[in-house]
């Protein structure tokens, strides 16, 4: 992979140091043109008209579906929808589902905020939620969950690689654990699929969430792949998400149309569509294997530094992502983040990730820093960073 070639495509680049892509991705120029395009040329909305710019439109913003459905392997079935975030997508299938109460629901503690609290709401209407919780090191056992999956929980809703603490967790196996007991499953993509190759199919899941700000795309588009559209209802109603109406009731359009009510962001979802051939065609084969190269450079060189605590899971324990989480002795996670930016421009997040009970768990006050990679960092901007921390951590 020519990572210098790529960098040319985020001029940004050349006034910082980013490493914080788990939050947010850095969107490139091809990514940014076609949105301008879209502006500046056809604008026009979705699904209403029919003069040459909102075909244009139209046509374009169907196209970002198939292309999120193909890159992850779900274009022969299910259904597509797209939505303002992952948050959004798994909120839908929290709130649609028809919940009886006593419905048994399983998640984890390395949960974003976002797979974790629309479970504790259904918990407060009544659903029975467990929660399976990690070891220090941030890794799950399996048997953890396998016991906690007993015959007849409705849903298991978990994270494929964990934003704070990079694990990757087992999601192939959890899969087949819920179809041998009749259990849907949610899997909370927004850390996985920009960075590794993956498919419905492997991971045996009945919905995948994501988010394309999190993949080179602008902000407002974000992907829910349903193995199946029956039995869950929309989140919200109005607009054109309707196939007739009157004053007594409506009738939801069938596929992707029924759950996209309103007028959705276009220009986002024809970023995404770009952003998806982008990633495409330099090859997830490739960025993952970058990525795991850096990770295991800072990892392992943040591990040498005294003074530096490094969190989740040690390459010998098991597989991790690009993202590391650290702290340094005597300094608190925002200093150590304001300091990489005012010693050498780094950009790192520091805090607790929106993951409150993890941190709570792990006795982490304060939260962490983490450092997260994508397909355009360096080792050079790694070396800079673990330098930097060094020096910091010499003078804490």
């Amino acid at each position: 992979m020519d990572v210098e070639r790529l960098r040319r495509d985020f001029p940004i680049l050349q006034e910082m140091i980013y490493l914080d892509s788990a939050s947010t991705s850095l969107t490139p120029e091809p990514v940014l043109q076609l949105v301008l395009d879209y502006y500046r040329e056809y604008k026009a909305n979705v699904g209403r008209g029919v003069y040459r710019t909102a075909q244009m439109a139209d046509q374009r913003y169907r196209d970002a579906h198939g292309k999120a459905a193909d890159f992850i392997g779900g274009g022969e079935e299910g259904l597509t929808v797209l939505t303002r975030n992952a948050t959004e997508s798994i909120n839908i299938i929290a709130r649609g589902l028809d919940w009886k109460k006593g419905d048994r629901i399983v998640t984890t503690l390395l949960e974003h905020h976002s797979n974790l609290l629309p479970w504790i709401r259904q918990k407060q209407l009544g659903a029975e939620l467990k929660i399976v919780k990690p070891d220090r090191d941030g890794l799950l056992d399996l048997s953890d969950l396998d016991s906690a999956i007993k015959k007849g929980t409705r849903m298991v809703a978990v994270s494929q690689v964990s934003n704070s603490l990079g694990t990757v967790l087992p999601i192939k196996e959890i899969g087949e654990i819920c179809r041998d007991r009749g259990a849907a499953l949610l899997v909370d993509g927004a850390q996985s699929v920009p960075h590794m190759p993956l498919s419905v199919e492997d991971l045996h899941c009945d919905f995948l969430c994501f988010s394309g700000h999190k993949m080179l795309s602008p902000m407002g588009a974000g992907v829910l792949w349903m193995r199946k559209e029956e039995g869950v209802e929309p989140l919200l109603v109005g607009g054109g998400m309707v196939e007739d109406a009157d004053v007594d009731g409506y009738v939801a359009k069938k596929g992707y149309e029924g759950y996209e009510a309103g007028t959705p962001d276009i220009s986002a979802a024809i970023g995404l569509g770009r952003a998806l051939d982008y990633l495409t065609d330099v090859g997830m084969e490739k960025i993952h294997s970058h990525e795991q190269r850096l990770a295991l450079r800072l990892a392992e060189g943040l591990q040498e530094i005294k003074g530096v605590v490094v969190y989740g899971p040690s390459p010998s324990r098991g597989r991790r992502s690009g993202v590391v989480s650290f702290s340094v002795e005597e300094l608190l996670p925002h200093e150590v983040a304001m300091m990489l930016d005012q010693a050498a421009g780094i950009c790192v997040r520091s805090g607790h990730h929106c993951c409150i009970p993890l941190m709570k768990h792990l006795g982490l006050k304060h939260g962490t820093v983490r450092a997260s990679v994508y397909l355009y960092n360096t080792e050079a901007e790694i070396d800079k960073l673990l330098a930097t921390v060094e020096q910091i951590a010499r003078m804490a």
